[in-house]
């Protein structure tokens, strides 16, 4: 099997993909994971621990692509976020238009119940 190389990696073809059984989105060129990011979740709040990206693709946007596309996904279920990964909560406060998505626990309508 040949790995994708740096320059390889064209950010319209990657995907980003729930695998609920490792609790992570991935980030994949075809059958390759790139990246991922692991989650516990409730009904209601979707916690993120840690964001990874392969050491040979670091810097390629890969992992704001796989941020975006979680968060939109989030976005998408109606939950809200509490980024204890320090690259999520990083990317948060980069991209305002997400900050909505954070857990607020004075706001009532974002109570991380199960």
């Amino acid at each position: 099997m040949r790995w994708p190389s740096r320059r390889d990696v064209d950010l319209e073809r990657v995907e980003v993909v729930e695998n609920p059984e490792r609790r992570r989105f991935e980030v994949r060129d075809g059958r390759t994971v790139l990246g991922w990011t692991t989650y516990e979740e409730t009904s209601q709040l979707v916690v993120f621990h840690h964001t990874e990206v392969k050491p040979r693709w670091e810097g390629t946007g890969l992992g704001s692509k796989l941020v975006r596309a979680t968060l939109d996904h989030v976005r998408d279920q109606g939950k809200t976020v509490l980024p204890l990964c320090s690259f999520v909560d990083e990317w948060i406060e980069r991209h305002p238009d997400y900050a909505d998505l954070v857990y607020d626990p004075s706001k009532p309508s974002s109570t991380p119940t199960g």
